[in-house]
């Protein structure tokens, strides 16, 4: 079930932001989309030996939703600062010739998003800017996904004013790293998984129409751009050259299962309607412990999909300590003292003090400042 609000919120708050409509904007993108594709396909057939496998399930997913009206959403582990763009330049370029193929992703606004040059180079390339530590689930970047993956014909037009702010010929295709952080992990935890974030949940629960969802492994970009590198010195030079990437495309998510849990989802949205508005999400539905142990599940299903498909890619049974969301938060608190065993290959990304621009949230989700960063300097 989806709320008018929210899909209002995802345009006028991002996706309204940039003159998307335009046609200069779009040649532009296609072209920013095309060359940095180009430049990694490159990079790719001189120095690495390419592995796809399942890209019939890609293919067959893309012509499963257009034939039905659907968006595409497609989940894939996070190993490296290079998995977008590398992992798509992996696929045809096929995937590149039309507009409305090329995918949207998000990246973090503190990495990606810090000043006007970088913002306009991440925006053609249709990225949007998502905020970590403490804005949650419930924000634009996340909006403006559940809006991308609702057919325009779906929208309730005494709420809309069509066209949108995005110009485009058919439902879009939307890519995330569920992880929201890299996570490149020692021996013997390599290739290994931290828990898939709730706001991927929404993007199943949430658009108009559900998407058609796709899981991917990928094993490799962690030697390309491996986390000990020096930032400074070593970050254009390949890595590991010679190296073999493996990208294995699952088959979509059975339609019956994803049924099963936007049922669940709009069962609850009945349940606890926002009495003072019908079109937005109440705070039982966006707090209360229904809503959260449905948004659990569905990650923690869809993050079984991905960890299968990792296992066909030859990797031993993770540790299970990985999909459990108390055993990060207890190791990042700690900052690994916890577990001592379990060893990153760089930094743990996800505490806070390591990263430079992050903005601090007060309890309604409102700006109160920035962050320090502790991180060493070489980084």
């Amino acid at each position: 079930m989806s709320f008018d609000d929210v899909l209002q919120r995802g345009e006028d708050e991002l996706l309204s932001t940039r003159p998307r409509h335009s046609l200069s904007w779009i040649l532009a993108s296609q072209f920013t989309a095309s060359t940095v594709t180009a430049f990694s396909k490159l990079i790719l057939t001189a120095f690495y030996n390419v592995e796809l496998k399942g890209l019939n399930h890609l293919d067959n997913a893309f012509q499963y939703a257009k034939d039905n009206n659907r968006a595409i959403l497609t989940i894939a582990n996070h190993m490296s600062t290079c998995d977008d763009p590398m992992l798509f330049a992996c696929l045809p370029w096929r995937y590149f010739f039309n507009y409305d193929d090329i995918r949207w992703g998000l990246a973090a606004s503190n990495v990606c998003f810090t000043n006007k040059i970088s913002s306009a180079f991440f925006s053609l390339g249709r990225i949007l800017p998502c905020e970590r530590f403490g804005r949650g689930p419930f924000q634009p970047s996340i909006d403006a996904c559940i809006r991308l993956l609702s057919p325009d014909n779906s929208l309730n037009l005494q709420k809309f004013t069509l066209p949108p702010p995005i110009l485009r010929n058919k439902p879009s295709w939307v890519h995330i790293f569920p992880e929201g952080f890299v996570c490149q992990l020692k021996s013997p935890h390599e290739n290994s998984m931290r828990y898939f974030r709730w706001g991927t949940a929404r993007l199943v629960l949430e658009p108009t129409i559900a998407p058609v969802v796709v899981p991917i492994f990928a094993d490799g970009f962690e030697k390309i751009r491996p986390e000990e590198i020096d930032m400074k010195t070593d970050y254009l030079t390949p890595s590991n050259i010679g190296s073999t990437i493996t990208v294995n495309i699952g088959k979509a998510i059975d339609d019956n299962v994803i049924k099963s849990f936007r049922d669940e989802w709009k069962n609850l949205c009945n349940k606890y309607p926002n009495k003072d508005n019908n079109d937005d999400l109440s705070d039982e539905l966006k707090f209360g412990s229904e809503a959260r142990d449905l948004r659990s599940r569905v990650c923690d299903y869809l993050r079984e999909q991905v960890a299968q498909l990792r296992l066909q890619n030859g990797f031993k049974e993770e540790d299970p300590r990985f999909k459990d969301v108390n055993f990060w938060k207890r190791y990042t608190l700690s900052r690994g003292n916890s577990d001592p065993d379990i060893q990153f290959v760089g930094l743990n990304w996800a505490i806070k003090e390591y990263q430079r621009h992050v903005k601090l949230y007060n309890d309604k989700g409102e700006v109160i400042g920035e962050g320090k960063s502790e991180r060493p300097s070489n980084l």
